[in-house]
C-alpha cells in the first residue's frame, strides 16, 4: 500500500489560510472525484473540518502531485502553501489518521465530534467510489481504533468540544451569562451544543437565526428562545450581547459597516462574537471598531490549553493504545504481502503433485485405494510446505522482505530446474 497524506490544520495553519482551503459538505463529493482523477492516485479521502483539511490517499507506482491538486482546485499558489503542509506517509500516516480519528490531534483533546467527520469523508469517498480495498480496510480499522481509544481510556470522560471551549470563553469575559442576550447564527450540530452549554452556565436568553428558518425555529423552541430570520441579521443582530456564529458560508456575514450600525444602536454598549466557522462569518476588519470584540477559531486555542493540560494521562495512554494499533495493522499488510507467495508455492506443489500421480501407474488401484493415495501425497506436499510456509509468515510479520523474496525466489529456482530436468 502506497500510502500518502497530505495536509494543514490548526497547529500547521492560521485560520486566514485554512478558511481559503475549506470545503463545504456540498462540495466535497465534487472535490473527492477530482482528486481521484489525479494522475497516480489510485483512492483517495478528504477531510475537511474547522481545523483541518488532509488528503488521504492510496497511490500506484508513480507517485501523485498533490500539492498541485491543492494549487489548482483552490487556486492558491503554491509557495504560499508549502511551509504549512505536513506530509506523513506508510505507518506515519496510518498513526496521523489513528490520532485524528480518537480526538488526539484536535485542539480540544478528546472532542468527540471529529470521529463523526471522519466516518461523513469516508461515506461521500466510497459513495464516489474513492474508496476501495486499501482505504476500506484502514479506515475500518481506524473507526475500531477510535471507539477503543474512547472506550479504554477516559479522555472523552466529559463532553468537551469546540462549542463548550466557545461557552467557556463566553463565560470568561462576562463573569456571569445571567441577563445576557446571546444569538446563535447557524443552527448546526455545533450551535446546538454551544446552546446547551451557554444555558448550563446560565444564560437566559437566546436567539437563534439559520438560513433554513424551520431549523432556527426548532432549536429555539427546544430552549425557550426566539427565532430570527436569517435576512433580519442586519438589523436584529445587536440585540445580542454575545454572538456566537458557526455558518458554511464562503463569505463574512458581519463586516465592519454592520459592527458600526450595531455599536451605533447599542449606544456603544460592547458586543462579542465568537466566531467558530472556517471560513470565518466575522469580517476581521470588525475587531477594529472600539467595543467589538471578536474571537475566532485560533483564539479558541488558549482556552483549549488547559483542557490538554487535565486530559494528559488520558492522552499519553491513548497514545499507548494507538502505537500498539499501528503496528498491528502494519504487521497485517505485511503478512498480506507474502499471501501471493504462498498461494503460488501451493499452487506448484499442487501441480507437482499431480503430476507425479498422472506417471504413476496406479490404474490397478481401487477408488478406495486411489483416495488413500491422493491423500497420503496431499499430506506429503503439506509437510513439504510447513517449514517454508512458517518461514514467509514469520519474516513477512517481522517486515524482513528480504526474507520473504529470498524464500520466494528459492522455490521459483527449485521449479525452474525441475522443469529443465523433465519433471522427473
Amino acid at each position: 500500500m502506497n500510502l500518502v497524506l497530505l495536509g494543514i490544520n490548526h497547529k500547521s495553519a492560521p485560520v486566514e489560510l485554512r478558511e481559503r482551503l475549506a470545503i463545504p459538505s456540498s462540495r466535497l463529493a465534487d472535490a473527492t472525484r477530482t482528486l481521484l482523477h489525479q494522475p497516480g492516485v489510485r483512492e483517495g479521502m478528504i477531510l475537511s473540518t474547522c481545523n483541518r483539511v488532509e488528503l488521504l490517499t492510496c497511490q500506484g507506482p508513480s507517485s501523485a502531485d498533490l500539492l498541485r491538486f491543492i494549487h489548482e482546485y483552490f487556486s492558491i499558489a503554491s509557495a504560499s502553501l508549502q511551509p504549512h503542509l505536513y506530509e506523513y506517509r506508510e505507518r506515519e500516516a496510518v498513526r496521523h489518521l489513528f490520532r485524528v480519528a480518537s480526538s488526539l490531534d484536535s485542539m480540544v483533546v478528546g472532542e468527540p465530534q471529529i470521529l463523526g467527520q471522519v466516518k461523513e469523508s469516508y461515506s461521500i469517498a466510497r459513495e464516489v467510489g474513492a474508496v476501495n480495498s486499501h482505504l476500506e480496510g484502514l479506515l475500518q480499522r481506524t473507526f475500531t481504533v477510535a471507539r477503543k481509544v474512547r472506550r479504554e481510556t477516559e479522555i472523552g470522560a466529559s463532553s468537551v468540544s469546540i462549542a463548550s471551549v466557545a461557552a467557556d470563553l463566553a463565560l470568561r469575559i462576562f463573569g456571569t451569562l445571567e441577563g445576557k442576550q446571546v444569538l446563535l447564527v447557524g443552527a448546526g450540530k455545533m450551535s446546538e451544543l454551544a446552546a446547551r452549554h451557554l444555558m448550563q452556565h446560565g444564560a437566559t436568553s437566546l436567539l437563534v437565526a439559520n438560513r433554513t428558518h424551520t431549523r432556527a425555529l426548532e432549536l429555539a423552541a427546544e430552549f425557550g428562545g426566539e427565532a430570527l430570520r436569517f435576512d433580519e441579521l442586519a438589523a436584529k443582530a445587536d440585540r445580542a450581547d454575545i454572538v456566537i456564529t458557526s455558518t458554511g458560508s464562503a463569505n463574512p456575514i458581519f463586516t465592519r459597516e454592520h459592527g458600526q450600525q450595531f455599536l451605533h444602536r447599542r449606544r456603544n454598549r460592547p458586543m462579542f462574537f465568537i466566531d467558530i466557522a472556517v471560513p470565518r462569518d466575522v469580517d476581521a476588519d470588525m475587531n477594529q471598531l472600539e467595543g467589538i470584540f471578536i474571537y475566532d477559531i485560533d483564539d479558541l486555542q488558549a482556552v483549549a490549553a488547559t483542557n490538554i493540560a487535565e486530559r494528559s494521562r488520558e492522552a499519553q495512554q491513548a497514545e499507548n493504545i494507538i502505537a500498539r494499533e499501528v503496528e498491528r495493522f502494519h504487521q497485517g499488510l505485511q503478512a498480506l504481502d507474502a499471501v501471493p507467495v504462498i498461494r503460488a508455492m501451493q499452487q506448484a506443489a499442487e501441480q507437482m503433485r499431480a503430476e507425479e500421480m498422472a506417471r504413476a501407474k496406479l490404474a490397478g488401484l481401487t477408488a478406495e485405494q486411489m483416495q488413500s493415495v491422493e491423500a497420503m501425497t496431499r499430506s506429503m506436499m503439506n509437510k513439504f510446505l510447513h517449514a517454508p510456509v512458517n518461514a514467509l509468515k514469520r519474516a513477512a510479520r517481522e517486515g524482513d522482505a528480504a526474507a520473504v523474496d529470498a524464500i520466494r525466489q528459492s522455490f521459483d529456482e527449485s521449479i525452474k530446474k525441475r522443469g529443465e530436468d523433465g519433471g522427473s
